[in-house]
């Protein structure tokens, strides 16, 4: 990556998600230089912290018809077959599953991977292990959503909060209508996210790969059948 694009992407401006948190912060270094000096430290690093974890840098989705994009930064950590969540109610039949694990470093806004619907979104309290963990997407705490693509198939983007993450956002509505690398939420502070392709359909990343939410193609609709 040339030098340019990494410092675009360091220092891209912040979610509006993220502002309480920069405030919070320059408070705490303005009162710091009145009452103590660490307390300015303190403020100063949390807000600096802050406005890099919350970076929301724009992102261009290729312009291509028919495919699936990656939901989020980070690594692949899982791609197995597996139900979607229950609470959706898209069925028990096991379908490709790619888990993508964002460490607190990685840009934390969701992206949508298609053209769609959002026809259901259920959140499920839960527990907060490790969400590099397999485990996780059954354990944790989440937020999932279905999408009914202009095709009729149907997926899953399920946001599942980690170790540390203690809040999911979600930006869109059931009903709305959404196009594929918009921003839809974000998770913090360190989170998983797992997408769930539609019967049939194989994904095209491996175990370790680096996504780059809204741009990275994980699946083609069009591929011949797993």
């Amino acid at each position: 990556m040339a030098l340019g694009a990494s410092l675009r992407l360091v220092l891209a401006a912040p979610n509006r998600a993220g502002w309480p948190f920069i405030g919070v912060g320059a408070v705490a270094a303005l009162l710091g230089l009145v009452f103590a000096a660490w307390l300015f430290w303190l403020g100063f690093v949390f807000s600096l912290f802050s406005l890099y974890f919350f970076r929301d840098p724009e992102r261009v989705p290729p312009g291509r018809a028919g495919v699936l994009l990656a939901p989020a930064d980070g690594r692949v950590v899982g791609i197995v077959p597996a139900a979607p969540p229950p609470e959706l109610g898209l069925g028990e039949a096991a379908r490709w599953r790619v888990s993508i694990f964002l460490s607190v470093l990685d840009v934390h806004i969701n992206r949508l991977p298609a053209d769609g619907t959002v026809t259901r979104i259920a959140y499920r309290h839960g527990r907060f292990v490790d969400a590099s963990l397999d485990k996780a997407s059954q354990s944790n705490e989440r937020n999932a959503l279905a999408i009914r693509l202009g095709s009729g198939q149907e997926i899953a983007v399920v946001q599942i909060a980690g170790l540390i993450a203690r809040r999911i956002v979600c930006f869109v509505r059931e009903g709305d209508a959404v196009r594929a690398g918009d921003r839809f939420g974000l998770i913090r502070f360190g989170s998983r996210t797992d997408l769930y392709l539609p019967a049939g359909v194989k994904p095209l990343v491996a175990e370790g790969q680096t996504m780059i939410g809204g741009e990275t193609v994980i699946a083609d609709l069009a591929a011949l059948p797993a």
